[in-house]
C-alpha cells in the first residue's frame, strides 16, 4: 500500500490563503456595516402623475415583499431618499425611517422621447459617497437599509468598481439589493442588483 503524503500543511496554508482573501473583502470581519442600498418600487405601471408619482400596485407587492426580507435579517436604520416612490418603499419596512436628500436620482430631463442625463457623474458620485460615509460613520457594525433610485445607486457602485458609468451591464431593477460592506474608510462591493425576495413565493 502506498502511503499518501501528509499535506495538513498545504491545507492549512491555503486555508489561511482563502481566509485572508474574505478579510480583505470584508467578509466576516468584526465591526463591518452592511449598507443595503435599494432601488425603490415600480411606480410607472398605470401612471398618471408624472411628477413625483405613487407606487403602483405591482410597487407595494414589491414593497411589501422587500420589506419581508429585510424585517427577516433585522437593520438598525432605513434611509429614504424624499421623492415618494423611494419614501413609500421605506415605509413598507417602518415608519422609524430618515428622509437624505442626497439620495435622490440622478437630475435628468425628456426630450424627444428620449431621458437625458444632466447632473454631472461626479456630483451624483460625491452626494451618494458623502450619504453613505454619513450613515456608517458612527455604527459599529450592523446593517443601513438606504432607498433611493437605480441610475443613482449604479454610479455609484461603477465608481467603487473602477468603472465608468454604463461599463456596469445590469439593470437595477425594482427592489433590487445592492450591498456594500464598510469599516472605517473601506468600502467593498459584496452584492448587485438582488431580487431574490421578487422570485420567491409570497406565500
Amino acid at each position: 500500500m502506498v502511503a499518501m503524503p501528509d499535506r495538513t500543511g498545504e491545507s492549512e496554508a491555503l486555508t489561511s490563503a482563502l481566509r485572508s482573501l474574505e478579510e480583505a473583502f470584508l467578509i466576516g470581519v468584526p465591526g463591518t456595516i452592511e449598507v443595503w442600498l435599494v432601488r425603490h418600487a415600480d411606480c410607472y405601471r398605470g401612471m398618471t402623475a408624472h411628477e413625483d408619482p405613487p407606487l403602483s400596485e405591482a410597487g407595494r407587492d414589491q414593497a411589501r415583499r422587500l420589506a419581508e426580507r429585510v424585517n427577516r435579517v433585522g437593520y438598525d436604520v432605513v434611509l429614504s431618499s424624499p421623492l415618494r416612490r423611494a419614501h413609500e418603499t421605506a415605509l413598507a419596512i417602518t415608519d422609524q425611517l430618515s428622509i437624505d436628500t442626497r439620495l435622490v436620482e440622478m437630475g435628468t430631463a425628456v426630450a424627444d422621447g428620449h431621458i437625458q442625463f444632466i447632473e454631472p457623474p461626479e456630483q451624483v458620485v460625491g452626494r451618494m459617497r458623502a450619504s453613505v460615509d454619513d450613515a456608517v460613520a458612527s455604527r459599529p457594525g450592523g446593517r443601513v437599509i438606504m432607498v433611493g433610485h437605480g441610475v443613482a445607486i449604479f454610479q455609484y457602485l461603477a465608481d467603487l468598481l473602477g468603472l465608468q458609468f454604463g461599463a456596469l451591464r445590469l439593470f437595477p431593477y425594482f427592489t433590487c439589493v445592492n450591498i456594500v460592506r464598510a469599516l472605517g474608510d473601506r468600502r467593498m462591493v459584496g452584492t448587485l442588483a438582488d431580487v431574490a425576495h421578487l422570485e420567491a413565493s409570497s406565500g
